[in-house]
């Protein structure tokens, strides 16, 4: 039978999309012109909601396609102008650039945490001390770094361990000149195997877990923690000392719900690394280290100066984020000899389309603003006064972010905050009440589901996902007990009331330490 244009032109529509949802987007794209016409501010509604369901389908498609056509349109019906798209960029530039040079940056580091995370693995024989260290680092690194990065690492090393399995497990060896064959490493049976699948899913799941315990604390853990910071006009150490009475007890929360689903063995965490294959992974860790020269030490060593000046950088905020992180390029790849621009660009193969992403996201947010579509449910929160207004927002931010994307409902909800504090609605003090509760919102329920954080989507799209049977269903099971628990503590942190006064306390300790000695004399005498 012959393809007719109509059916080559569905074909090549999104790709290879489910027919259903090319179908649903083409729909959208039909019915948003009338219904705008008819009524501005549902239309708007509904162009959120399309939007919405592109991002909870991007194991389907990836939003950039379809989120971005339904965005073009509504520029191109004036639903909001390019004028308010650029201004939304140029406002969140600093986020852009983290995007594009951080990650970048830390791909040409990948060398050392891939050697530490392996060390990690073959040293350390307690599972559940194996599971605290990958939920630590992981919430470490992604403090510091960026959260796709750190789990595109663990990952790389999953991947890493489970060929080497394979080959030897099917009587092959790791190296050609290291002769240990099949003896000692006779083929592995099924049971095995599936033990190994499931220690492999409880590390990585741990250590996703990780990355948003780690992400939520500073203003570089996550997109949406430098837009709220931006916002606020907070640098990175008032930003980490403002979510400290949220994301300190949430993290050793974290830490304890991680000891104890492993001892328990709940939640199908509890698998056993098999004896057989620890030993193939420790031969081969071995192996790498006698083969490592003294230029692959030094490129660790460089690797290791440059994760500390990226600390310090940070701390002090030295430069904008995205600056230190193309310092991270620049001084990585200048000492450790990459200078081939083909090896450069492998570096933001990872960043870029949700750079691009991102801008989509402010063309959203610009329908939003223009047509005041969040303006009935912020008046409404804002109703509320204390504690319970913040938990409201809280919960808000929260239940979206399960759904959806949370750099879209952080960057959606701080600036409503912000107009309604430019608006003279809120204090100042209640606005930086707000900004914790936002980012506390949108990174910590959130690891509920795939859709609501970006370093779980990697990893369940990732081609390691099929191999150790890590499906949809199995996530959001793995991830509940984190789920309820970071969720619950997050919530009495905010509803104990004691938010306020301690996040009063740190920021005036901050201040105390970077004023001069006579600055601190005109404290004490009453003169700030």
């Amino acid at each position: 039978m012959p393809v007719t244009m109509s059916r080559a032109f569905m074909d090549n529509f999104l790709g290879n999309s489910p027919k259903w949802f090319k179908i649903a987007i083409l729909s959208f794209l039909v019915l948003n012109p009338i219904l705008f016409y008819l009524n501005p501010f549902v239309a708007g509604w509904v162009l959120v909601l399309q939007f919405i369901f592109t991002l909870a389908m991007a194991l389907k498609c990836y939003p950039l396609q379809p989120g971005g056509l339904l965005a073009i349109e509504a520029v191109a019906i004036g639903m909001t102008s390019p004028a308010q798209v650029l201004h939304e960029i140029q406002a969140n530039l600093e986020v852009l650039l983290l995007l594009i040079f951080m990650v970048a940056g830390i791909y040409f580091m990948k060398q050392l945490l891939l050697f530490v995370f392996t060390k990690i693995i073959t040293k350390v024989r307690s599972k559940i001390v194996v599971s605290l260290l990958f939920c630590i680092a992981s919430a470490f690194l992604s403090a510091f770094l960026d959260a796709l990065t750190v789990i595109a690492v663990i990952i790389a090393v999953a991947v890493g361990f489970y060929s080497i399995y394979h080959k030897v497990a099917s009587g092959k060896d790791f190296s050609a000149d290291h002769d240990h064959t099949s003896e000692g490493h006779n083929q592995l049976n099924e049971q095995e195997l599936e033990a190994f699948r499931g220690f492999l899913r409880n590390l990585l799941m741990h250590a996703g877990v990780g990355t948003a315990l780690g992400g939520v604390c500073t203003m570089v853990g996550e997109p949406q923690n430098l837009i709220i910071a931006a916002q606020a006009h907070w640098q990175f150490a008032e930003f980490a000392l403002r979510m400290a009475p949220v994301t300190v007890p949430v993290f050793f929360a974290g830490i304890i719900t991680c000891v104890l689903v492993e001892k328990f063995r709940i939640f199908s965490y509890g698998a056993q690394l098999p004896e057989a294959v620890h030993k193939i992974l420790y031969d081969y860790a071995a192996h790498e280290d006698a083969r490592r020269t003294k230029r692959d030490n030094m490129k660790l060593i460089i690797q290791a100066l440059v994760g500390i000046w990226l600390i310090v950088g940070l701390a002090f905020h030295l430069a904008a984020v995205g600056l230190i992180g193309l310092s991270v390029i620049i001084i990585t790849t200048a000492f450790n000899g990459v200078t081939d621009e083909h090896a450069l660009g492998k570096a933001f193969e990872e960043a870029l389309p949700f750079t691009a992403l991102l801008a989509v996201f402010f063309a959203i947010v610009g329908v939003i603003i223009d047509q005041q579509l969040f303006a009935p449910v912020i008046q409404w929160a804002l109703s509320y006064q204390g504690n319970t207004q913040l938990v409201i927002f809280y919960i808000a931010n929260g239940l979206l972010s399960m759904v959806s994307d949370n750099v879209f409902v952080g960057t959606v909800y701080i600036n409503e905050v912000k107009s309604a504090l430019q608006a003279g609605q809120i204090t100042r003090d209640q606005f930086d009440l707000l900004a914790v509760a936002i980012n506390t919102g949108t990174n910590l329920p959130s690891v509920a589901t795939p859709n609501g954080q970006a370093a779980f989507l990697f990893l369940l799209t990732s081609a390691l996902a099929p191999l150790i049977r890590l499906s949809y269903g199995r996530m959001v099971w793995m991830a509940l007990p984190y789920t309820i628990v970071l969720s619950i503590v997050g919530v009495m942190a905010i509803q104990l009331g004691y938010l306020e006064s301690i996040t009063q306390y740190f920021y005036d300790a901050h201040l105390l330490m970077h004023h001069s000695a006579k600055d601190i004399g005109s404290v004490v005498s009453g003169g700030h």
